[in-house]
């Protein structure tokens, strides 16, 4: 296997559209063509767009876009952005007096940092498709990664900046790639050193506490004191899929953010994962699956370790 680009696969491009200052912003991945598309939603507070749309029992069976965006449930008016810029180039699903577009998505709270009154909305998504091409994928403080923190178990004082990453991998002629905006409750783990990577701060902010031994400690405090997270991503592979085995490489991917996020889909997370297919090689679902869950590992830690202090919160460079 090797190391690719998520945009080596054919027809596939992400834009990004974000403001620094109100730290928030979207990610689109855009496949004109359309693409066969699966999702799984394992956190407890969701915030998603036409997610029914691709049960296996439902109607359509291409998508045309895929949102990720800040913002809260406010973010996914960054939709009718996408929605705009494929109508107009006569990209969707067709019903005779026009091709209406399949935008499906899914939102992360961002509202505690920057200015929560900025939020994605048409203007910004319309944007993102512009800036949508196969060439450069940028990570850290871009799209729908701007204002995502990490480590919120004790407040934002003590959280840090999370960020968008990215990883693909090529084996033979398949492709699998993630792409994801790390907002979690808990703690971030590289798997290949075992350690904390991002998280709840210390009291001297020189290093980490341990998310899952605090929640422990306060298990009889039902209060909602974890408010503001949700990690959002997609799943791209050139495989043939159906939408059964797209909706099962969704969920195979659940097992990268397992991997790495302590604790993962808690009821203060959306956690939610999409695939997409675009159908141009034979493969194993399962050996797509597994990529998926690999892939999705990598892209997580890359998230928090390519993203920068804003807002007064500590990044990964400022630990390390």
């Amino acid at each position: 296997m090797e190391s690719v680009k998520f945009t080596d696969i054919k027809g596939i491009k992400v834009g990004h559209e974000q403001n620094l200052e109100a730290a928030t912003g979207c990610t689109v991945v855009i496949c004109e063509e359309g693409a066969t598309a699966g999702v799984d939603v394992r956190g407890g507070a969701p915030g998603t767009r036409e997610t029914d749309l691709l049960n296996p029992v439902n109607m359509v069976d291409k998508v045309h876009g895929i949102l990720l965006t800040g913002g809260s449930a406010f973010g996914l008016d960054a939709a009718a952005g996408v929605m705009k810029y494929l109508e107009e180039k006569r990209v969707g699903f067709d019903v005779g007096v026009t091709k209406v577009p399949i935008v499906c998505g899914a939102a992360l709270f961002d509202l505690i940092i920057g200015d929560y009154k900025i939020r994605p909305d048409k203007e910004m998504g319309y944007k993102a498709c512009i800036n949508a091409n196969n060439l450069e994928l940028l990570e850290g403080n871009i799209g729908a990664g701007a204002g995502a923190t990490v480590g919120k178990v004790l407040g934002t004082e003590f959280s840090m900046k999370g960020g968008l990453g990215t990883f693909a991998l090529k084996a033979g002629e398949l492709i699998v790639g993630a792409i994801v905006a790390v907002n979690c409750l808990g703690d971030v783990i590289d798997p290949e050193s075992g350690k904390v990577v991002a998280g709840v701060l210390n009291e001297q902010k020189t290093g980490f506490r341990n998310t899952e031994n605090i929640m422990i400690a306060k298990y009889d405090d039902k209060r909602n004191l974890f408010n503001g997270n949700t990690t959002i991503g997609i799943i791209c592979t050139n495989a043939k899929l159906t939408k059964a085995g797209a909706n099962k490489v969704a969920s195979m991917a659940h097992n990268g953010f397992g991997r790495t996020i302590f604790p993962a889909h808690s009821m203060y997370d959306g956690d939610t994962i999409f695939a997409l297919a675009t159908g141009e090689v034979e493969a194993d679902v399962n050996v797509v699956g597994l990529l998926a869950a690999r892939v999705m590992e990598k892209a997580v830690v890359r998230a928090v370790k390519n993203t920068n202090s804003i807002c007064g919160y500590k990044c990964y460079r400022d630990l390390k």
